[in-house]
């Protein structure tokens, strides 16, 4: 079959070089195994859809996974054109559908692409969904069977397949979340950088469509992202901080390559991190939107979160690292915001996957209530809750091995002081977290595919963020 069995999935999907590991063959081995994981669980019967963002090849992959659905019986609908992950979770919501197949990688760069399950609760699938799915492909490739399949127009003359537009739905779900006339009537600016992917004639169209001023940068497909990767990351976003600049807007905004993680560049040209992003939100959620509930971040998020909680007495949760986590605390309680400091939020009310689009949208609303810029909302958050400085540093080694030892000697024996601070708890919900007396912490997570250990730190103070990461750098060796 030429099929690989080292097909699993992470912390949001399978991910691969195309040509290597990404093949066809190893695609529909993939979605057979997900057909079965349907047709065991009794789902086939509710439909399913495939969606795909801008990456080279990515609609011939989708043709062929709607081929072996459809093969199996399962009711397929095809997404007309790239398309956002927070879109296509939409749909699966709205359609009531048994979820969804995603074509994806995300921000990685161009010689990537991904697949990912997108259940029927909306969200990241959670690892029993994933592991009964890998379970799939190694009994397919072990038993040397061949995934089934229907030719793409013969399944849709015969009503198996049919191709859909979902952004009307999805946009009209965003209107009923954000106040575009508030953002008119403020006259906020806005420049969108589309990173050349998915998100292009969502974010803009939805602020023209409301009377906004949008100029938009990278508003095109491009499969090679210009060049670069679909990451919203400061270093990317050197045009979108010209452009805003250069035009004088109140914001700049960015999403990734499937449009569920967002990028921020204030007026002044200033990169507005997640974690701060996060915190900016939830204190316009509360205060503006009098909205209540609980908050969720992950473990290597920044704890400003949980202080604006506990001031506004709401309770602060904390997950591993993964939004599927975040996910499933949305699923079983109330929550006002989920986020983690990679890029990624959702609000109650909303699906419980990251959607980078209603982030923007959700910051320009803030914007234009509160006629502050975001850096002096910034000051303003930190004066009354306390000052936050985070930072993340990835440590490589020489091989897996010496990753290990580090580990194992964080977990077995944690040090009870720490840049001249007592250590005052260690959590090893996800790596080896260590929290200080005076409220500083850092974690440490492995890498899952490489030899690096990744550092993640906050501190009330710059020259403190530097030490306590400096001290763990000498520490590690």
């Amino acid at each position: 079959m030429g099929v690989k069995s080292e097909i699993k999935f992470g912390t949001d999907g399978w991910r691969a070089v195309m040509c290597d590991t990404f093949t066809f063959a190893n695609v529909r081995i993939t979605i057979q195994a997900i057909a079965d994981y349907l047709a065991n669980h009794g789902m086939t019967g509710m439909g399913a859809l495939v969606g795909y963002d801008s990456r080279f090849l990515s609609e011939r992959f989708a043709r062929e996974a709607a081929e072996v659905l459809a093969a199996n019986g399962v009711r397929t609908l095809v997404t007309a054109r790239d398309t956002p992950t927070p879109t296509v979770a939409f749909t699966v919501s709205k359609r009531k559908l048994a979820g969804a197949v995603m074509f994806t990688a995300s921000h990685n760069p161009p010689e990537y692409n991904g697949v990912k399950w997108i259940p029927y609760y909306a969200g990241p699938a959670d690892p029993e969904i994933t592991s009964e799915i890998e379970r799939n492909v190694a009994s397919a490739v072990q038993n040397k069977s061949e995934p089934r399949r229907t030719p793409y127009e013969e399944a849709c003359s015969a009503g198996l397949i049919e191709e859909i537009d979902p952004a009307p739905d999805y946009i009209s779900r965003l209107r009923g979340l954000v106040d575009l006339p508030a953002i008119k009537a403020a006259g906020v600016r806005v420049v969108y950088d589309a990173m050349y992917a998915t998100g292009r004639g969502y974010v803009d169209r939805i602020l023209k469509d409301a009377g906004c001023d949008v100029e938009v940068i990278h508003g095109r497909r491009d499969p090679l992202f210009g060049g670069g990767g679909p990451d919203p990351v400061e270093a990317r976003l050197g045009e979108l901080r010209q452009c805003v600049l250069e035009t004088g807007a109140d914001l700049g905004i960015a999403t990734d390559g499937d449009a569920d993680r967002f990028g921020v560049i204030d007026s002044d040209g200033t990169y507005i991190s997640a974690n701060q992003v996060i915190s900016l939100l939830l204190v316009h959620l509360i205060k503006n939107r009098r909205r209540w509930g609980k908050v969720v971040r992950t473990i290597a998020t920044t704890h400003l979160i949980d202080r604006i909680a506990r001031a506004n007495g709401l309770d602060a949760l904390e997950t591993p690292v993964g939004f599927k986590y975040i996910c499933q605390a949305m699923r079983e309680s109330d929550v006002v915001i989920g986020g983690e400091e990679s890029g990624g939020l959702s609000i109650g009310g909303h699906i419980p996957e990251k959607d980078g689009i209603l982030a923007n949208l959700l910051l320009a609303e803030f914007r234009a209530m509160s006629g502050k810029t975001l850096g002096e909302a910034l000051r303003e958050t930190m004066e009354e809750y306390g000052p936050s400085h985070t930072r993340r540093i990835d440590i490589h080694l020489p091989n897996d091995a010496r990753k290990g030892q580090i580990m194992q000697a964080f977990e077995g024996s944690p040090p009870a002081e720490f840049a001249g601070v007592r250590v005052q708890s260690v959590s090893t919900l996800d790596g080896v977290k260590v929290v200080l007396s005076n409220g500083d912490w850092f974690l440490i997570r492995p890498s899952g595919t490489e030899p690096v250990v990744r550092v993640y730190g906050e501190s009330g103070t710059v020259q403190g963020l530097e030490r306590l990461l400096s001290d763990v750098q000498n520490l590690i060796g």
